[in-house]
């Protein structure tokens, strides 16, 4: 079961934040679907000052996936070069949390 939870209103982003939260999305729930055996998902999007995405599920965990692959750097890596954070983790009670935010004004 997958719930997204979306603003009623998505300002126009940059366009490098809008391509990098498509592929960190895109990257976490391929992770969820290959990986994680988990019976739901939640993909939330906020944006205010800045974008925040988050992926929980409620699979198996980071330990049972097996060892971290491309996808989890790439999500790091993205976040990064927009200056933003990220933090792949451990969920509240199970399975795993991908979180990121990113700036919404570009780089000096």
């Amino acid at each position: 079961r997958m719930l997204v939870e979306l603003p009623d209103h998505l300002p126009v982003l940059p366009a490098a934040v809008e391509l990098a939260t498509y592929r960190i999305a895109q990257e976490a729930l391929t992770n969820v679907t290959r990986h994680a055996r988990a019976g739901r998902c939640r993909l939330r999007l906020t944006v205010n000052e800045v974008l925040k995405l988050e992926v929980i599920d409620n699979g198996i965990g980071l330990a049972g996936a097996g060892p971290p692959g491309v996808g989890m750097s790439s999500i790091r890596e993205r976040a990064a070069e927009l200056g933003g954070i990220s933090s792949i983790g451990p969920g509240r009670s199970n399975g795993t949390r991908v979180f990121v935010q990113l700036p919404l004004l570009a780089r000096a």
